[in-house]
């Protein structure tokens, strides 16, 4: 059982230096879209400092024409729209391989696009945190995940500032007003129930205003 929700504070950063005390650790932050994952993986990681990077799971994201071809454009976001044997294929290296520098894919948001190799994590990061929405999603490939991470954290917050932070983003990377409130409401819904059902296997509830 995951512990109560805590806020965003110095007890979350004490808790991640902590960890990553004696040699490299792997933080997972996971979450519905728009819950802040992001948000806390950038300040966990700044506040850290040199020897921390954050290693996203949207850089695993299916290629559009691969999408188009498999009929899943309408879906993109959900499990099935990620190569998860990737994902795990990297997490394996971030934990085996830490005399090397080993290369992550990122994903520009405003092309909606993978970019492979945007990320180096170099020997000298002791705290990797990967933040995605399926991290704790108990199916084929994605339930392989858990035991790649030393600790997951689940982040929530307000639903109706997740689902306007959501309209938002979509707006502002091209969407039209209309498409983007619908994007948030039906195909990013889906992909937050699937989430939502996962806060339990979670080791902390963090909860962002």
């Amino acid at each position: 059982m995951p512990q109560p929700a805590v806020p965003l504070d110095d007890e979350l950063f004490h808790r991640a230096h902590a960890m990553a005390a004696t040699g490299r650790v792997v933080l997972g932050i996971t979450g519905a879209p728009g819950a802040g994952k992001s948000t806390l993986a950038e300040r966990l990681v700044h506040r850290f400092g040199a020897d921390a990077v954050v290693v996203p799971m949207d850089g695993f994201h299916l290629h559009d024409d691969e999408l188009a071809r498999a009929e899943l454009t309408h879906r993109k976001g959900a499990p099935e729209t990620f190569d998860v044997a990737g994902y795990l294929s990297l997490l394996r290296r971030l934990r085996t391989e830490g005399d090397a520098t080993v290369y992550a894919p990122t994903f520009d948001r405003t092309r909606e696009l993978a970019v492979a190799a945007g990320i180096a994590v170099r020997p000298g990061h002791r705290l990797v945190v990967t933040e995605g929405n399926y991290l704790l999603y108990d199916a084929p490939g994605w339930s392989d995940l858990h035991a790649l991470l030393d600790e997951v954290w689940f982040v929530e917050t307000d639903e109706s500032t997740r689902l306007e932070r959501l309209v938002e983003r979509h707006a502002a990377n091209g969407k039209p007003r209309d498409l983007a409130q619908r994007w948030a409401t039906v195909s990013d819904q889906a992909n937050a129930e699937l989430v939502a059902a996962t806060r339990e296997r979670a080791d902390l509830v963090v909860h962002l205003d």
